[in-house]
């Protein structure tokens, strides 16, 4: 535990709703969720508006719908959101070299590493300016915890939510976490909580006094022992600057359950290439191939394959991922496919197995081509079965997702409303314009393509001397222990 709050935690606020909002002046103000939209989507985040009617994160989209039908709902873009994200990581990394991402919107930042704070007036003051560093360049808001841990620092910056810092003094944590929840610590969820509230133990304070010998009891050595140190305020984890990720993977939920094995297989193979697009993008590789089934049923099973050396090679992986689907069971019909990469390594091996593949693929064709040649006929090439088509509906909300942006040649710049019944509706406008009409097309229009988004801010304040020249804080000085909201 340090002397001094010079941890810091960055949680932009509700992240993903807000960018939507900034680049869409008509949405401003008004609930949005954004998230799959689907029959099985989940929301990934909803404005404060949205909160309002009790939508939260990871909540199922019908249930949504029904508790705000008047929402915005979008599907993301998440181009979008790792640009802003580069732009706020950016910023931090002008404050310190060992700054933590857990994700595109939240790390940790050790102040004392960089220079840049040694005491509370320090702290608060870096605080205060990042927050209008941030605003000035993305356009967005985020919320500052400042701590003498990492755990406190994040319990702040949740406290301090939406828009507002929260610095704890060293010496303060545990009357501060006293009639905190339980479920305030790190670790504990609906089941360990509730597993606590049995035991008569519903605050942190009540876990403080149990005693470190009671929570073990309950939880086991490793799990109450760490909780106990939490309730007690003691948390000595350094922050960490490189986070090395395990594995690479993505997966994807259907609307309705997949039968056909031809279009199963068809999908895990694309994901396949999305997978290697990311590995590359990561400038990874690895050697274990992992497929995901979620069956009608819900059960999930997993197969993996380790190859003989790590790889980047887009055909190794969906040939791998073919193979492992032959050993699964999908009659019932499939809702969920995914497909990973595992034993990441920053180097690839040529695949021996996969050049034998090849070799003997050539060799049997060419054997086939020659006993069709003397049998006097023509073999030709092998055309595989096709896989069940997408209704036009489905094509449609595939190339005109919600929310995403296009361009058209006369009305210029706008976002997709909604498409169906062959029509697409398009909102055309711009981050810094008014809030603009609204035009409906054929969804084969040729004058309507999909396009990049634009940048929330056009002209971003310089920030080129971060942190010697900051502005002012926007929200006046802040006493220690207190919240600040503009």
């Amino acid at each position: 535990m340090r002397a001094a709050p010079t941890i810091l935690h960055l949680d932009m606020d509700a992240f993903y709703a807000s960018a939507e909002q900034a680049a869409k002046p008509s949405l401003r103000g008004k609930p949005v969720v954004v998230g799959g939209l689907g029959p099985r989507g989940v929301v990934a985040t909803a404005s404060y508006e949205a909160r309002r009617f009790g939508v939260h994160s990871a909540m199922p989209m019908a249930q949504a719908r029904r508790l705000a039908p008047n929402a915005a709902y979008l599907v993301p873009r998440f181009a979008l959101y790792r640009t802003v994200s580069d732009q706020v990581m950016e910023l931090l990394g002008r404050l310190s070299p060992l700054v933590e991402p857990l994700s595109l919107d939240e790390a940790f930042v050790d102040l004392e590493a960089g220079g840049v704070a040694d005491d509370t007036a320090s702290a608060l003051a870096i605080g205060e300016q990042l927050r209008a560093a941030i605003e000035a360049v993305t356009g967005l808001s985020g919320s500052v915890g400042l701590a003498g841990s990492k755990m406190l620092a994040k319990i702040a910056s949740e406290e301090a939510k939406p828009d507002g810092i929260l610095l704890i003094e060293p010496g303060t944590e545990r009357d501060l976490l006293a009639p905190m929840p339980v479920r305030t610590l790190p670790g504990v969820g609906p089941a360990t909580a509730d597993h606590l509230r049995r035991a008569g133990m519903t605050t942190v304070n009540d876990l403080a006094e149990a005693g470190e010998a009671e929570l073990v009891r309950l939880l086991g050595k490793a799990h109450g022992g760490s909780l106990h140190r939490m309730a007690s305020g003691r948390d000595d984890r350094p922050v960490v600057a490189e986070r090395d990720a395990k594995s690479v993977s993505v997966e994807d939920t259907f609307d309705t359950d997949l039968h056909d094995r031809v279009r199963v297989r068809s999908e895990v193979e694309r994901l396949a290439d999305r997978c290697v697009q990311r590995l590359r993008a990561a400038a990874r590789s690895g050697r274990t191939v992992v497929l995901k089934v979620r069956r009608y049923d819900f059960s999930t099973l997993t197969r993996s394959e380790t190859l003989r050396g790590p790889t980047d090679d887009p055909t190794v992986v969906r040939e791998a991922a073919a193979r492992l689907l032959e050993s699964v069971d999908t009659t019932g019909g499939v809702r969920l496919l995914g497909v990973g990469v595992t034993g990441l390594a920053d180097f690839t091996q040529e695949d021996l197995f996969a050049q034998a593949a090849d070799e003997r693929t050539a060799a049997g064709l060419a054997e086939r081509a020659e006993a069709a040649a003397g049998a006097g006929t023509d073999a030709g090439p092998t055309v595989p079965e096709e896989p069940e088509q997408e209704s036009a509906e489905q094509l449609a909300a595939r190339r005109w997702p919600a929310g995403h942006d296009v361009r058209h040649d006369t009305y210029g710049h706008g976002w997709v409303q909604g498409s169906g019944v062959g029509r697409v509706t398009v909102r055309f406008e711009e981050p810094e314009s008014a809030p603009g009409r609204v035009r409906t097309f054929r969804i084969d229009d040729p004058e309507l393509q999909p396009a990049d988004p634009l940048p929330l801010v056009r002209n971003p304040a310089d920030y080129s001397s971060w942190p010697a020249s900051l502005p002012k804080s926007r929200s006046g000085p802040v006493a220690a222990g207190g919240v600040s909201r503009p």
